[in-house]
Parts: C-alpha cells; sequence; structure tokens
C-alpha cells in the first residue's frame, strides 16, 4: 500500500526537490552578494544577472522585494547557524573559530542592513525574524564563546548577546563613512576577549 504523502517521492521528484533547493540557494547567494554592493534597494535585474536568471525567476520565488529580503536573511541566518560547528570543527582553536565565525556575522550586519526600512509598515513580521536570529545565532556564538573559555584563549564571563550586541553597535553607520572600519574595531573588540 502506497501512502499519500509517498506520491511522487521517487528518485526524478527528489531529485527536482534537490535542483529547486540549489536554484533557491544561488539566487539567495546571488541576492545577498548584490545587497552587500548596492543595498537592499539594488535594482532585481542586477540580482538575475547575478544569480545567471531571468527576472521572472525571480519574481516566480520572491513575488515581492520584502518576499527576497526576507530570504535573503533568513539564508544567511542559517548559513551562519551552520558555519558555527563547522569552524569549530577545521580552525587551528576555538578563538580562530570565533573570530573567523565573527567575521561572518558583521558580513551578515553589512546584508541586513535595510531591512528595518522594508519592514517598517510590518513590526510584527519584523519581530519575529529578530527572534529568530536571536533563536539561531545566540547559541551559536555561545558554543564557540564556550569552546574557546575552555581551551584557556578567552576569559570568561562574556555572553554570547554582549558580544553579538557589541559587533552589531560596531557596524552600525560603517556603510556610510568610508574612514570607518567597523571590521577593524569588530577585530579589536574580539582581541580584548583574550587571556
Amino acid at each position: 500500500m502506497v501512502n499519500d504523502s509517498d506520491e511522487g517521492a521517487g528518485p526524478a521528484a527528489r531529485s527536482k526537490r534537490a535542483d529547486a533547493r540549489r536554484n533557491e540557494k544561488t539566487l539567495l547567494d546571488a541576492a545577498a552578494a548584490v545587497f552587500v554592493a548596492s543595498g537592499v534597494e539594488a535594482p532585481v535585474r542586477d540580482i538575475a544577472a547575478e544569480a545567471g536568471v531571468g527576472m521572472g525567476t525571480i519574481y516566480r520565488h520572491f513575488p515581492t522585494r520584502a518576499d527576497l529580503i526576507i530570504a535573503v536573511y533568513r539564508h544567511q541566518v542559517e548559513a551562519l547557524a551552520e558555519a558555527g560547528p563547522t569552524l569549530l570543527d577545521t580552525s587551528e582553536t576555538p578563538y580562530a573559530a570565533l573570530g573567523k565565525w565573527v567575521d561572518l556575522f558583521v558580513g551578515f550586519l553589512v546584508t541586513k542592513h535595510g531591512l528595518a526600512a522594508v519592514l517598517q509598515t510590518d513590526n510584527a513580521g519584523f519581530d519575529t525574524l529578530h527572534a529568530y536570529f536571536l533563536d539561531r545565532l545566540v547559541p551559536v556564538c555561545t558554543h564557540l564563546l564556550d569552546a574557546a573559555v575552555a581551551s584557556g584563549e578567552i576569559r570568561s564571563g562574556f555572553a554570547a548577546y554582549e558580544v553579538m550586541r557589541g559587533v552589531g553597535n560596531l557596524c552600525i553607520g560603517a556603510e556610510g563613512d568610508s574612514r570607518y572600519d567597523a571590521r577593524r574595531l569588530v577585530g579589536l573588540l574580539i582581541a580584548g576577549l583574550r587571556r
């Protein structure tokens, strides 16, 4: 007996789903790159060109700019959440993993710029995304900090939320002032955690 939920679950359907996920990832990565370079108001044609697809493909997946921005935001939060354990496994030390993760976090904050303006009429939507961001990333940062403390590389007593908030505050306004190097200041903040 075949369960209704198994219909279309053969190799071709699974392959199609995998292709669809890859295509969506390509679109989201392209949108994130364009947002970093040009801001969240960048023309959709620039995102389509970066992804190597037609504009219709983007609108089919993301009917509004807000849909696209939210999808990029969630995609990047997931990438950051997944990067933490990977960096911890592959970096020379837990402190090095923390530094690399914070650098990725800074990159994320750059693409996040402008999100509030796009969602200003939807406070509940913005609050939901912010809660999602905290729920996914604070535990990852906590794990990285705990590993660096356990290895003796950094002092204890720093909460992940405090570190993330400090990094975020150092990134505010960086895009409008070429004399301000947020990454350098964030590097100083992370260096200040060392024993």
